[in-house]
């Protein structure tokens, strides 16, 4: 008996390479000290996908809407990091929200289990999330590298494919 999501993947890996653009939300970081907006850059071309973008953004509202809008125009997914905590200035799920169409709450679940794993109590206060709209994948990030990183391999890396893959099936 063949495995159905191991035969969903080989598939959706036949049908990249995706473009992927990375945004990250900081009044205090340049693309010269970025490290977590780095890391996904590389990340994202070593596992075989074509860097579409990548800008620092104000940590504005409108500034942040206008670079996913523009984002979206040449990439399959965006991916964003910073901006998701709690604080006044962390407006990055606001950003989003009107580029998504169908949250995927499960994306910010598992993300805040993994973290509880690492850092314990403090997941909580991460507002990350993942959905689609209008054909792509939307995906919000912390801003510290370790968690970038944590998303990246144990939930992106392995599932960004076959995710747009289906997203793009249908749009």
């Amino acid at each position: 008996m063949s495995d159905p999501v191991a035969a969903h993947r080989r598939d959706a890996a036949l049908q990249g390479p995706w473009a992927v653009a990375v945004l990250t939300a900081s009044d205090r970081r340049t693309e010269a000290n970025d490290a977590s907006g780095a890391y996904l850059c590389e990340a994202v071309v070593a596992a075989g996908h074509r860097l579409a973008m990548y800008r620092v953004v104000r940590e504005d509202l409108e500034t942040l809407r206008t670079a996913i809008a523009h984002a979206s125009l040449v990439a399959d997914a965006v991916l964003l990091t910073g901006g998701t905590g709690p604080a006044p200035r962390d407006r990055t799920p606001e950003a989003l929200a009107p580029f998504l169409e169908r949250p995927l709450p499960g994306f910010g679940e598992l993300f805040r289990w993994l973290s509880f794993q690492e850092v314990g109590g403090a997941a909580w206060l991460s507002r990350a999330l993942a959905g689609v709209g209008g054909g792509r994948v939307y995906v919000a990030l912390p801003g510290s590298p370790a968690a970038v990183r944590l998303a990246w391999e144990r939930l992106l890396a392995p599932e960004l494919p076959h995710l747009l893959a289906q997203v793009r099936r249908s749009s």
